[in-house]
């Protein structure tokens, strides 16, 4: 199985907010520079995240993003099912639809995998990922892009 970009970026902020030093909140544009990716992309997801309670973004002088309490013991694999949504890993119904919808029992076999990636990540939260040696790493990421 393979996550969106969309997931994985989404995923990435989450971390660093996790570490971010409390009460000094950082902003979209400085996650995005550590994540090294566009501020446009790292925006959306950041919109995401607050939707699902995970991230408070206030703003202002002394604004920012900071984890919530919800996203500091949010299970990774709940984030993951949030950000991926309900898509199958195939697209039998697609169009065109397959053919063998009707009859297949790869279908089957493909969701309950899906789940079973889903269920190893579900007792895994967040501030466990982020422990060390991951965490001092993202506390050291700076923005790498030019502009």
């Amino acid at each position: 199985m393979r996550l969106t970009k969309f997931t994985d970026l989404a995923l990435r902020a989450v971390m660093r907010l996790a570490v971010a030093e409390p009460g000094a909140p950082l902003t979209t544009r400085e996650v995005a520079e550590a994540m090294d990716v566009p501020y446009t992309h790292m925006a959306k997801a950041i919109s995401r995240l607050q939707h699902l309670g995970v991230v408070e973004a206030r703003r202002g002088r002394g604004g920012g993003l900071e984890l919530t309490g919800l996203g500091h013991r949010a299970s990774v694999g709940w984030l993951v099912r949030e950000l991926e949504g309900e898509d199958e890993v195939v697209a039998c119904e697609g169009d065109p639809p397959c053919p063998l919808r009707a009859a297949c029992r790869l279908r089957r076999a493909l969701a309950d995998a899906q789940e079973a990636f889903y269920a190893t990540l579900d007792p895994l939260t967040v501030s466990e990922v982020v422990a060390s040696p991951t965490g001092p790493v993202l506390i050291s990421l700076t923005g790498r892009r030019s502009g």
